[in-house]
């Protein structure tokens, strides 16, 4: 390197938390953009600017990275999800649906990269990988499952099987956000989104109304 020339960033020495996450990140973004089969170890460390060694100090290969992304962005999911309180004094039903539905979308739209990625490639890596999925959906599965068994309870949520309700939701909740991160659409297309998805779910399953509306009784 040149005399008096500061190196780039990338490759000045830097704590190894943040060397560790420099890489997560980058690899984030590598993966959306190429997918994770043809994604390589050497595409990672070029466009992090780091050594082959150093990518190993911190993960084994790029299934470790990738399991590493994958899990990080199902706990920021699962922690976006609460569950519906119908005794709540403050907030009413539809309104905790909505806030539900706001975070899910506010999430998956700040980060792009990783709904991508877990909607697109994270099946198909291998078996124990896809039963680290499946465990993931079983999970919001479930959440949502006994929100909807509640809502039945109350009537406030249409007779059917709560298992079948919650995975229809989920699909079409899955598809959108899909759509959403590969169109590219902007984040304050959220609150459309909100409304979309809240408004199938209020005029299929939920009978309640809108937030600040009388709601439509018991059907």
């Amino acid at each position: 390197m040149p005399r008096g020339k500061k190196p780039p960033k990338s490759a000045e020495k830097l704590p190894k938390a943040e060397r560790r996450q420099q890489i997560l990140t980058v690899a984030r973004e590598v993966f959306a953009r190429r997918g994770y089969h043809q994604t390589t170890v050497d595409d990672i460390v070029v466009e992090a600017g780091v050594a082959r060694g150093t990518f190993y100090l911190y993960f084994e290969d790029k299934r470790a990275v990738f399991s590493d992304l994958i899990d990080r962005f199902a706990q920021l999911l699962t922690m976006a999800i609460v569950r519906i309180d119908p005794a709540d004094p403050v907030r009413s039903v539809e309104e905790q649906v909505l806030e539900n539905i706001r975070r899910i979308i506010g999430t998956c739209l700040s980060e792009r990269s990783l709904t991508k990625i877990l909607f697109s490639d994270a099946l198909g890596v291998d078996s124990a990988f896809d039963r680290k999925i499946h465990g993931f959906y079983e999970t919001v599965v479930q959440l949502l499952t006994e929100s909807l068994k509640d809502g039945q309870s109350l009537g406030i949520v249409a007779r059917g099987e709560p298992r079948v309700l919650a995975y229809m939701t989920i699909g079409a909740l899955k598809e959108l956000l899909y759509q959403a991160v590969t169109l590219g659409l902007a984040e304050e297309s959220a609150a459309v989104l909100t409304e979309q998805i809240y408004g199938f779910i209020a005029d299929g399953y939920l009978r309640v109304g809108k937030p600040g509306k009388k709601g439509r009784g018991v059907g």
